[in-house]
């Protein structure tokens, strides 16, 4: 028999036991060649997923517009060891155990359990903002008040001026009284 036909039939056994991988699957895993299939998630990234002549299965999601993660590579092999790797848009990759389903969770969550902080970022810079704006309006308010108490003590100090100018000039002009006194009454005989 030719090995085509053998495949046929493999494909026809297993189709008929109800396995779980589609015949187009069995009938390229019996050829040794990779399978590869390719779906839309919820969220509209995309998921390709490879199955190699070894059982090794690989499955990529791709995110299309996240600022914190480019794709999630989640890889089974054939006795159950599941690896996740994800990657940021820069191309950092970290492997994340503690995710879940990486095929089906957000695309912020898996940035978060990679620590990829890029939106934190913005939000430290947003609260910069705000704090420089708090300081600002505080410098304005202090300047303003010791511009007050500047302009009070001024005030102060030019009252306690010209009353220290009125007492001296008082005490001048007594002076100057006892002294033509005594000029008077040492010059009349």
């Amino acid at each position: 028999m030719s090995k085509n036909l053998l495949t046929v039939i493999a494909v026809a056994v297993l189709a008929m036991s109800g396995a779980g991988c589609t015949a187009t699957d069995q009938a390229a895993n019996a050829n040794g060649q990779a399978m590869t299939t390719t779906r839309t998630a919820a969220d509209g990234s995309e998921i390709t997923t490879t199955t190699d002549a070894n059982g090794v299965k690989t499955e990529t999601r791709v995110f299309r517009d996240n600022p914190r993660v480019s794709r999630v590579v989640v890889t089974t092999t054939r006795d159950g060891r599941r690896t996740v790797r994800a990657y940021s848009p820069s191309g950092e990759d970290k492997e994340v155990n503690d995710v879940g389903d990486a095929l089906e969770v957000s695309g912020e969550k898996i940035a978060d359990a990679a620590r990829w902080t890029a939106d934190k970022a913005v939000d430290v810079g947003d609260k910069t903002v705000e704090v420089g704006k708090t300081v600002g309006e505080k410098t304005a308010e202090g300047a303003k008040t010791v511009g007050e108490k500047t302009a009070e003590g001024a005030k102060t100090v030019g009252e306690a001026t010209a009353s220290g100018a009125k007492t001296v000039g008082k005490k001048t002009a007594e002076g100057a009284k006892k002294t033509g006194k005594a000029v008077k009454d040492a010059l009349t005989p």
